[in-house]
């Protein structure tokens, strides 16, 4: 299959994967399912651009603007361009209060899309992130000119997602991890242990991911391999992880990191990907 060159992410999320891309992308050699429980931004996905694949996130309004782009990509590219058209630090604080309000609820799909998109783009950084609550908090980012409506890519990833088998969905990874068969391959990019203190970050979404998740997840690598089924994990280099995957292969790769607030703590950090 020749790839669409314009089929990349349309969202700057948490540890994403672009820069890491060409240590990833030989690592997966399965012509079977391709599947991905942590979607994120979905670079990965984007540049391997295989023909079937179930991807999820637990993030609902990360999936919502997904399968908005599915189905609904010019009427998505219409509100963005209103967006893109009222643009300023007052209109982007009326919208991001919008989660916090009831009407919220009575939105329209596309509308809720077009609302994270907006957000993300014109957010300080391009960092999704809500607070305990669940409600978006990152301030606003002053870009003179940023990439608001993006209509070519939102049309690459529609025809992606119309003309292949791609499967969206929106809940527990370990659901989606159940429907991986022998064939399948596995990518999983989970939110990562973090290696300090201040690197805690977890507000991409309400609930968190500490040590006894990532445990969790270590026996579901377990059950994978135990099928027969092939997969990658990123996650960050530090002694637990280590520990956890020591019956594992870990390569150290490197990935720099520019969503610290604090631009003196931002560069290239080590981080691993897990297979075996």
């Amino acid at each position: 299959m020749t790839k669409n060159i314009l089929l990349a992410p349309i969202l700057k999320w948490v540890g994403g994967k672009r820069q890491l891309l060409d240590d990833i992308l030989p690592l997966i050699q399965s012509k079977g399912t391709y599947i991905e429980p942590f979607l994120g931004g979905g670079a990965v996905l984007f540049a391997h651009q295989p023909k079937k694949a179930i991807v999820n996130d637990y993030n609902s309004e990360l999936m919502n603007v997904y399968q908005v782009v599915k189905s609904y990509p010019e009427q998505l590219i219409e509100l963005l361009q209103i967006h893109y058209a009222n643009n300023s630090e007052k209109y982007f604080y009326k919208i991001r209060e919008l989660d916090r309000l009831e009407k919220y609820q009575e939105l329209s799909q596309i509308e809720k899309a077009s609302r994270i998109l907006y957000l993300n783009k014109t957010c300080y950084n391009g960092l999704y992130r809500v607070n305990s609550s669940g409600y978006f908090n990152s301030p606003y980012g002053k870009y003179k000119n940023p990439n608001i409506v993006n209509a070519p890519v939102i049309r690459a990833m529609s025809k992606y997602f119309n003309d292949n088998d791609i499967t969206l969905l929106q809940g527990d990874y370990k659901e989606v991890l159940k429907k991986a068969r022998k064939g399948s391959f596995v990518y999983l990019d989970p939110p990562y242990m973090p290696i300090s203190s201040s690197s805690n970050f977890t507000g991409y979404t309400e609930n968190g991911f500490g040590y006894k998740q990532q445990e969790e997840l270590k026996k579901e690598c377990d059950k994978l391999r135990e099928k027969g089924i092939r997969f990658i994990q990123s996650n960050s280099d530090c002694p637990e992880i280590r520990e956890l995957y020591r019956e594992y292969t870990v390569k150290v790769v490197q990935a720099k990191r520019v969503i610290n607030s604090n631009s003196a703590k931002r560069g290239e950090i080590d981080e691993v990907l897990i297979y075996g």
